[in-house]
């Protein structure tokens, strides 16, 4: 399997969309920023970068007139 390098940020970042959708929350940038500790314009750079390398995608709303926005997903390494 390939190793993929990751900045501290991308790792926090990560993390963060795995937890979320552990406890069964929505990772929306807005929650993501707030498990990472992070400010929520500071996440969406390493989100896009997290999605290049495949280790997330990005899901816009399932619900038609309802948008909050997009969530990110974890891709699970196989």
């Amino acid at each position: 399997m390939q190793q993929v390098r990751l900045s501290e940020v991308e790792v926090r970042v990560y993390e963060a969309v795995s937890v979320l959708e552990t406890r069964g929350q929505v990772p929306y940038p807005d929650l993501i920023a707030e498990e990472a500790g992070l400010a929520e314009q500071d996440v969406h750079a390493p989100l896009h970068q997290l999605t290049e390398k495949g280790l997330l995608h990005r899901e816009d709303s399932p619900l038609a007139g309802l948008d909050f926005g997009p969530r990110w997903c974890a891709r699970q390494p196989t």
